[in-house]
Protein backbone atom coordinates (compact mmCIF):
# COMPACT_ATOMS: atom_id res chain seq x y z
CA UNK A 1 0.00 0.00 0.00
CA UNK A 2 1.21 3.67 -0.93
CA UNK A 3 1.59 5.82 2.05
CA UNK A 4 -0.02 8.92 1.09
CA UNK A 5 2.88 11.58 1.58
CA UNK A 6 0.82 14.36 2.12
CA UNK A 7 -0.61 12.57 5.74
CA UNK A 8 2.57 12.66 7.30
CA UNK A 9 3.83 15.51 9.56
CA UNK A 10 7.24 16.46 11.01
CA UNK A 11 6.29 14.88 14.65
CA UNK A 12 5.52 11.79 12.80
CA UNK A 13 8.65 11.93 11.17
CA UNK A 14 10.45 12.97 14.58
CA UNK A 15 8.74 9.82 16.03
CA UNK A 16 10.04 7.56 13.24
CA UNK A 17 13.73 8.48 13.44
CA UNK A 18 13.78 7.70 17.28
CA UNK A 19 12.86 3.51 16.25
CA UNK A 20 14.72 1.15 17.00
CA UNK A 21 13.81 -1.82 14.89
CA UNK A 22 11.30 -2.20 11.78
CA UNK A 23 8.76 -3.70 13.88
CA UNK A 24 8.83 -0.52 16.14
CA UNK A 25 8.23 1.51 13.16
CA UNK A 26 5.20 -0.91 11.63
CA UNK A 27 4.02 -0.03 15.54
CA UNK A 28 4.10 3.07 15.17
CA UNK A 29 2.72 3.71 11.64
CA UNK A 30 -0.14 1.35 12.79
CA UNK A 31 -0.70 3.76 15.55
CA UNK A 32 -0.75 6.67 12.86
CA UNK A 33 -2.87 4.92 10.97
CA UNK A 34 -0.88 4.26 8.38
CA UNK A 35 0.07 0.63 6.46
CA UNK A 36 3.37 0.11 6.24
CA UNK A 37 4.90 -3.54 5.00
CA UNK A 38 7.79 -5.26 6.65
CA UNK A 39 9.85 -5.07 3.56
CA UNK A 40 9.34 -1.06 3.49
CA UNK A 41 9.98 -0.48 7.55
CA UNK A 42 13.49 -2.46 7.12
CA UNK A 43 13.88 -0.15 3.90
CA UNK A 44 13.40 2.65 5.92
CA UNK A 45 15.90 1.41 9.10
CA UNK A 46 18.68 0.34 6.35
CA UNK A 47 18.15 4.28 4.90
CA UNK A 48 18.77 5.59 8.64
CA UNK A 49 21.56 3.36 9.36
CA UNK A 50 23.55 5.54 6.38
CA UNK A 51 22.19 9.03 8.16
CA UNK A 52 25.35 10.33 10.57
CA UNK A 53 23.14 13.95 11.07
CA UNK A 54 21.77 15.30 13.81
CA UNK A 55 18.23 16.12 13.93
CA UNK A 56 19.07 19.75 13.87
CA UNK A 57 21.40 19.45 10.71
CA UNK A 58 18.65 17.75 9.04
CA UNK A 59 16.72 20.60 9.67
CA UNK A 60 18.68 22.68 8.25
CA UNK A 61 19.09 20.76 5.09
CA UNK A 62 15.89 20.36 4.76
CA UNK A 63 14.12 23.70 5.61
CA UNK A 64 17.16 26.11 5.57
CA UNK A 65 18.41 27.61 8.65
CA UNK A 66 18.18 31.44 6.99
CA UNK A 67 21.75 31.85 6.02
CA UNK A 68 22.98 31.61 2.28
CA UNK A 69 26.30 32.35 2.32
CA UNK A 70 26.02 32.73 -1.45
CA UNK A 71 23.34 35.24 -2.16
CA UNK A 72 24.54 38.31 -3.40
CA UNK A 73 22.33 40.58 -1.45
CA UNK A 74 23.67 39.17 2.47
CA UNK A 75 25.69 42.02 3.70
CA UNK A 76 28.31 40.95 6.19
CA UNK A 77 28.73 44.34 8.79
Amino acid sequence: MAVNRTKITKEMIDKAVQCKTADELIALAKKEGIAITKAEAEAYMTELEDIDLSTAELEKIAGGDGHDLNCPRHEWA
